[in-house]
């Protein structure tokens, strides 16, 4: 062993923290937990004035005549193949490299998600195999935009157009984002959006899908209410108890409350997103005299909302695997994660469409080499300089002589 290696904290040296910091953490401030007590205290804790509320400010902010809340991300993309009429026999083309969600939605619905390689600079959507994947079955792209970074919506749109195709963007990561000049959320049929802890804004668990098309808005509202036309408030108002079940649904309803905390935390977005980008920024400047790591492309047309901060390891000039890294760095209290193992890799996905490795050659190699590292609106500048310190320690521990 060398004699830097011992120095690591998985060998018993001191780690360079004496607690983990986690790759993402929820921001919030006094304001936000009055708001909410607030709507705690009050008469309507579901299906109340605040959703409403939420959804128009929400739309107002990126741009959208619409917006409808749900409870959660998986909730807003399942409402979103519902709303474009996905079923059975259908097909859905996913990136490779995404949270299961993107993909489940679609099994949801009975339809087949068919699992498309992505751009080995940016790790997003590859437009070139999306079109080679285009069926007479396929009614929809879903684009995620990976990490924060939003995908090339002109050739995706592009294309979506010329086979008559929906467009459907996971914006899960990418809230405050641009493409050239344009909000993330305006630039798709229908964009979805997560609210879980460690994204942009919180609501604890919650979902949001924005789009221009009334009908659509509208569709995904009977839907998160079991299929029901009207909602207990709009029939209280009206003084009658008749509702009427039109379609099949879910309970995807969001409280009140939560939509309270979405809103006290959507005023504060542009701040949290450049706070996201400051990190960002010396995270550029400090890995670049690390060897071994480079940052994933960039874009010169968007403004990278920065979700996450995704790192890639040269392997070929370390000693050990990414799983070796991986271990090291926690033990050094530098709380990276993975993001993701490619989807048709799960086990549910080998048993049920007989997926394997091999099918996107591109994502399955980027799997093995990146590693995604702590950033979120409240660290300091000490816990950015610590997983600068920390990164450098262990690379330089196993780097090849």
């Amino acid at each position: 062993m060398r004699e830097n290696q011992a120095q690591l904290a998985i060998y018993g040296g001191r780690p360079v923290r004496a607690s983990l910091l986690p790759y993402g953490l929820h921001h919030l401030e006094d304001d936000d937990v009055k708001a909410v007590v607030s709507v705690l205290r009050s008469a309507w804790l579901t299906t109340g004035p605040k959703i409403e509320e939420f959804e128009q400010r929400f739309a107002s902010f990126v741009g959208t005549k619409e917006a409808v809340a749900v409870n959660s991300g998986t909730a807003a993309l399942h409402a979103a193949m519902h709303a474009i009429g996905v079923g059975p026999g259908d097909e859905v083309i996913v990136p490779a490299l995404t949270f299961v969600a993107t993909a489940n939605s679609v099994i949801f619905q009975g339809a087949k998600p068919v699992f498309v390689d992505v751009n080995p600079e940016t790790l997003l959507i590859d437009p070139l195999a999306v079109e080679e994947k285009i069926t007479d079955r396929t009614k929809a792209i879903v684009a995620v935009d990976y990490a924060g970074q939003p995908c090339d919506y002109d050739s995706l749109r592009y294309i979506a157009r010329k086979y008559n195709l929906g467009l459907i963007a996971d914006a899960c990561h990418s809230l405050g984002g641009k493409y050239k000049g344009r909000s993330v959320g305006s630039l798709a049929d229908l964009s979805t959006f997560s609210f879980h802890p460690v994204k942009h804004i919180t609501t604890g668990e919650g979902g949001m899908i924005t789009t221009d098309d009334a009908k659509l808005a509208q569709r995904m509202r009977v839907f998160r209410n079991h299929g029901i036309t009207t909602e207990f408030r709009q029939r209280e108002q009206r003084g009658t108890w008749l509702y009427e079940m039109v379609d099949l649904g879910y309970n995807y309803r969001i409280t009140d409350f939560q939509c309270a905390l979405g809103m006290s935390q959507l005023r504060k977005l542009p701040d949290l997103v450049a706070r996201r980008q400051e990190i960002a920024r010396s995270y550029d400047a400090a890995l670049s005299e690390i060897p071994a790591i480079s940052s994933l492309n960039k874009s010169k047309e968007v403004d990278h909302a920065y979700h996450l901060y995704v790192i890639r390891l040269d392997l070929s000039k370390l000693q050990v695997s990414r799983k070796d890294i991986y271990i090291a760095l926690r033990a050094e209290g530098i709380g990276v994660n993975v993001h993701y193992l490619p989807v048709y890799l799960h086990p549910f996905y080998i048993e049920k469409f007989g997926t394997g490795p091999g099918l996107c050659p591109v994502a399955e190699a980027a799997y093995e080499q990146i590693l995604s590292i702590p950033i979120y609106p409240k660290m300091t500048r000490t816990d950015v300089d610590d997983v600068v310190c920390g990164l450098t320690k262990v690379i330089s521990a196993f780097l090849r002589l």
